[in-house]
């Protein structure tokens, strides 16, 4: 066997997984454990990737940051908290539309920094619809909006999109890092995708609501089912959150506070563990897993070296246009493939051009600018996306690609070209 047949073999397998994510005609966990299989099956017969390579590809250190966060997220669920912040929010506007879908965005977003930006969506998007139920409104205008600056916004931090999770683990990052590089950035972005959703939707949000008085009887302690439970959790991601700031100090992996963090809510509040495991995303953990073993394979095979040697002749040129180059190319495939593979297929690519040279310290962060916002540019860009339009298929109002596409595409231009130049003018203090 040559080296080209490897390479073509890998190749051909990784993109007719792809393909089959994007059509969405099988659950994209099933196709991930196919695609994992099947290049370990080839690998193994034609040498190039064994089993024993296959296990070291996968990243534990991302797989037990995003399982920490999710058993965190899988007690806050059911107290009703977000439920209870949604309320808030809809009483707080007093009817006002302008109001409500900038507080709605916000919380929204603020959450998703924290905690997985699509759990936040599950969790307030149903709280939506029907607060504008109630108030005679066509919730398409506050379910985008939710979703669009919930990808936007997750990019701030480390834990807020699984993008920067695979990043800060191959590239080292902490989670100051990102609040120092990544956060002033995405806080211009998300305000230009603000503002640009307000004008898009300057139509629906001048319509008056039809039952305000019935938003303002809302009570929001009503929401709130185990107010005990969720002070509790709280009080464990807050403290989480502190070793976060300091876990390089401290030489801990992001992953060990996590699901330290985890442990501790577990013990503290001694749930149904049943329930629990129930709540857990398996789902994301196994495509991320098999997603690992199948970008293990293009590695083996020689597949991301080759391409690493391509990128670097065009990286020796000029590093900022490189830099802003990544992000509109990383967006561009983000937009029509999840971003997750893509990301976990650049990493090893990055770490190539690493390798023979290259300063990546700033493509990293256009990696991530190209995740997070090239996600909002489709209904499939990312599963935020994909969550809202299908819950606006239970209302009179389902969304479509063509209204997605009227809104979305529009505001992963802006950001994309916000996070352009802003990283044009930092790229010194990104290099660093």
């Amino acid at each position: 066997m040559t080296d080209m047949t490897a390479m073509i073999v890998s190749s051909v397998i990784f993109i007719f997984a792809l393909i089959l994510i994007f059509t969405e005609k099988m659950n994209r966990s099933i196709v991930g454990i196919a695609g994992a299989v099947v290049m370990v099956g080839a690998g193994t017969a034609l040498g190039f990737y064994s089993q024993d390579e296959a296990v070291l590809a996968i990243d534990f250190n991302t797989l037990g940051l995003l399982f920490g966060m999710m058993v965190l997220v899988a007690l806050l669920e059911p107290t009703g908290f977000f439920q209870y912040l949604a309320v808030w929010a809809a009483r707080l506007s007093k009817g006002r539309l302008v109001r409500l879908m900038v507080l709605l965005g916000t919380i929204t977003t603020v959450l998703s920094m924290f905690l997985d930006n699509v759990t936040t969506v599950v969790l307030i998007a149903p709280v939506t619809v029907l607060i504008s139920e109630i108030l005679g409104l066509n919730p398409v205008p506050f379910l985008i909006t939710e979703a669009l600056l919930s990808n936007t916004g997750g990019v701030a931090t480390l834990v807020g999109d699984p993008p920067n999770v695979l990043i800060a683990s191959a590239a080292n990052l902490s989670f100051n890092d990102f609040l120092t590089h990544s956060l002033p950035i995405v806080l211009f972005a998300w305000l230009a995708a603000l503002f640009l959703l307000l004008y898009l939707f300057r139509k629906d949000l001048s319509l008056q609501p039809s039952n305000t008085e019935a938003v303002l009887k809302l009570d929001p302690n009503e929401a709130l089912h185990d107010r005990k439970t969720t002070i509790r959790v709280l009080i464990v991601l807050g403290i989480a959150l502190v070793f976060f700031f300091i876990h390089h100090t401290l030489h801990v992996q992001p992953a060990f506070i996590a699901l330290a963090a985890g442990a501790v809510a577990l013990v503290w509040i001694q749930p149904d563990l049943h329930k629990v495991l129930q709540r857990i995303e398996w789902n994301v953990l196994i495509f991320f897993g098999a997603l690992f073993v199948m970008v293990g394979g293009l590695e083996s095979a020689g597949v991301l070296h080759q391409l690493a040697t391509l990128i670097g002749k065009a990286g020796n040129f000029s590093p900022i246009l490189f830099g802003v180059i990544t992000i509109w190319m990383v967006a561009g495939l983000s937009a029509v493939v999840d971003n997750i593979p893509i990301t976990i297929a650049l990493i090893p690519v990055f770490l190539d051009l690493e390798l023979a040279g290259i300063n990546v310290q700033p493509l990293w962060w256009a990696l991530a600018f190209g995740a997070g916002f090239g996600g909002n540019g489709t209904i499939i860009g990312s599963t935020a996306n994909v969550f809202v339009a299908s819950l606006s298929e239970r209302t009179k109002y389902p969304i479509t690609s063509q209204i997605w596409n009227k809104r979305g595409l529009p505001v992963m231009i802006v950001t994309c070209f916000v996070g352009s130049v802003l990283f044009m003018l930092f790229y010194p203090y990104l290099s660093r």
